[in-house]
């Protein structure tokens, strides 16, 4: 970087220092270039992990409100069933089989008639 030999004094000893500054003006700037796209992918990045962890809590909340419904609907179905169970002989004797079928029936709802309840269509699988 300094030159081997020590240049006679006067412009060619000035005219080595401006070179040099202009070059370290260079860099410098170049450094500030590269600092500053750093600094906005930096700013990208932070405004992605927000959104993330926005859509994060989001999909969590969506997941503890469809888990507590699950364990709701459950609660319903098995106080039902308890019902049901009760209800059942004093229901005449010529229909208690009917009723029993019909319990074992509901019990075994699939998935594609859920769908069909819910309106969902069925997606081709591929």
């Amino acid at each position: 970087m300094y030159p081997q030999s020590r240049p006679p004094a006067g412009q060619t000893f000035k005219f080595s220092i401006l070179e040099i500054c202009d070059r370290m003006k260079e860099e410098f700037q170049f450094l500030q270039a590269q600092y500053h796209s750093l600094k906005l992918e930096c700013e990208k990045l932070a405004s992605e992990k927000t959104e993330m962890q926005r859509h994060y809590v989001m999909y969590y909340e969506m997941s503890y409100g469809l888990n507590l419904e699950m364990h709701k609907q459950a609660e319903i179905v098995k106080r039902l069933s308890t019902i049901c169970a009760k209800i059942i002989p004093f229901v005449k004797q010529e229909h208690q089989q009917q009723v029993l079928q019909a319990v074992e029936r509901a019990k075994q709802v699939t998935t594609a008639e859920l769908n069909s309840i819910l309106g969902v269509s069925q997606r081709p699988s591929s």
